[in-house]
């Protein structure tokens, strides 16, 4: 079969096509046809060699899959053909991966392959972020990050599905008046404008009551100055490359919260805080009121370039490898 290699640390180019075996699923596993795999920043900081406990190359990349059921190992109540999507741990940029059979999840009605590789990530980060981390409440106003990109145009329709006001930054016209399509009720443009004294004038200078940071850097610490007193930030990833260093002056001051959230870790440790999102998430995504954003579709040998165009800031919604 055909996979994706890390050869090595370092930028886009180091993600070569080999041929390699088809593996087999032990017990409690299954082995997964992909026909498509979702594209993470996570999937980036790893090949650059800067996600804490990421792998060690050579190794293959890829932690959501979409496809059907290929094969079974022992103790495993599934069957071949069923349409399923997963998290898997690494090894999803390929034509077939191994999934434990205990994350399995049907692919609703309707949703495509290419939709249901955007679903485990986004979605479940996205909804944990604001409920079962940030604690959102209909009454609330909550800032989103990155509002156009694959966890926030999931947590704008999520947050504008709840009652909350939701004020989004994204860096052109365009991606906010998708964010803005898809719920939003107020866009910063923060290429052009400091996005704390935005949200000031917004909020007659109260600030907002929940901050989903997944940027890092000085979008930390500019994101607190954001929140009003009693405020949580919930920091999900570090897409600027650097880590948030929060002013604990500011914390204590102002009685602000910032509370950690790392999908992988908190699917070891709280499986069910996580995954009690997903019978919700499921209904929303089978009807009308929701809609996983797939931004582009690149094919397997162009991994190189999908990593290069959510680097370079290109990217809208969800990015979908297709085998």
């Amino acid at each position: 079969m055909e996979a994706l290699t890390v050869t090595e640390y370092g930028d886009a180019n180091v993600l070569v096509v080999d041929e390699a075996d088809r593996p087999e699923p032990q017990n409690g596993q299954v082995l997964i046809e992909v026909k498509a795999a979702g594209v993470n920043f996570a999937d980036i900081m790893q090949r650059r060699g800067h996600y804490h406990g990421g792998p060690k190359p050579p190794y293959t990349p890829g932690m959501e899959v979409a496809g059907v059921i290929a094969e079974v190992g022992e103790n495993v109540n599934r069957e071949p053909g069923e349409r399923v999507v997963s998290l898997v741990n690494g090894g999803g940029y390929a034509e077939y991966a191994i999934a434990d059979a205990r994350g399995l999840l049907e692919i609703p009605d309707g949703l495509s392959f290419e939709e249901a590789a955007g679903f485990p990530v986004q979605w479940l980060t996205a909804h944990n972020c604001l409920h079962e981390w940030g604690e959102l409440e209909s009454d609330e106003t909550v800032l989103i990050h990155a509002a156009a990109g694959g966890v926030g145009s999931a947590a704008v329709q999520l947050a504008d599905e709840a009652g909350a006001t939701v004020i989004g930054t994204a860096s052109t016209d365009e991606k906010l008046s998708l964010a803005s399509d898809l719920g939003m009720d107020h866009g910063i443009k923060y290429t052009e404008v400091d996005f704390t004294d935005r949200v000031d004038e917004l909020t007659d200078g109260d600030g907002v009551n929940l901050v989903l940071d997944g940027i890092g850097g000085e979008t930390t610490d500019h994101s607190l100055g954001a929140l009003k007193s009693f405020g949580r930030m919930v920091s999900f990833g570090a897409a600027s490359g650097e880590p948030g260093r929060p002013n604990t002056a500011d914390l204590l001051f102002g009685n602000k919260r910032v509370i950690g959230y790392h999908l992988g870790r908190a699917l070891d440790e709280r499986p069910m805080k996580v995954m009690g999102a997903v019978p919700e998430l499921t209904e929303l995504l089978a009807g009308d009121d929701l809609e996983v954003q797939i931004g582009d579709t690149f094919e397997l040998s162009e991994a190189a370039e999908a990593h290069r165009f959510i680097e370079e800031r290109k990217s809208s919604g969800k990015v979908v490898l297709r085998p």
